[in-house]
């Protein structure tokens, strides 16, 4: 008979994955065998909070992942529904079966935890330094952000021009946008 797998779900915006999340990951790794990391959000793109799509996320946290030699994860975009009621069951019919539920969103955390299931608090990396808006304004303001995130997520926002994309969308926006 195989042994029972235990599988961990970590969601998040990943706008983009940093050294920070790389962290995360990487320390629920070893309490776990499959790792599901739910990529939130999934439908939105070119804003400053949220510049970069699903498959770019995804493409950033897959090859992320590999270089570090990660190889058992599900990444699944996950579309927001805006119904906190149906939320957890939405997310459970997306990803694979999960035993728990790694978290430091207090929304997040009541939902699942009222749903039944196991809520981790996800460890925290040097978060006034890794962050997402942090990066995002780095790269705003033309200064050093590429020592904040993994060499395959440079490689994906260089790729898909995604630092002139920041670049644009707050110049476009400058009287509305703030970082």
């Amino acid at each position: 008979m195989r042994k029972k797998e235990v599988s961990a779900l970590l969601i998040g915006r990943f706008q983009p994955f940093h050294l920070g999340h790389l962290e995360v990951v990487k320390a629920i790794a070893k309490e776990c065998d499959r790792l599901i990391v739910g990529i939130g959000s999934a439908q939105l793109s070119h804003t400053f909070e949220n510049p970069f799509t699903a498959g770019e996320r995804h493409l950033m946290i897959s090859r992320a992942l590999t270089d570090e030699g990660l190889h058992n994860f599900f990444l699944v975009p996950i579309v927001d529904i805006n119904r906190y009621a149906v939320w957890v069951a939405h997310v459970s019919s997306l990803v694979p079966p999960f035993d728990a539920v790694y978290s430091n969103n207090p929304l997040t955390r009541r939902l699942f935890i009222e749903a039944g299931y196991e809520v981790r608090m996800a460890p925290m990396f040097n978060r006034d330094e890794y962050s997402g808006s942090e990066v995002r304004r780095r790269i705003v303001e033309g200064g050093k952000w590429e020592m904040l995130v993994p060499r395959g997520v440079v490689e994906t926002i260089h790729e898909v021009k995604g630092d002139e994309r920041l670049q644009e969308i707050m110049k476009d926006n400058a009287p509305e946008a703030t970082i």
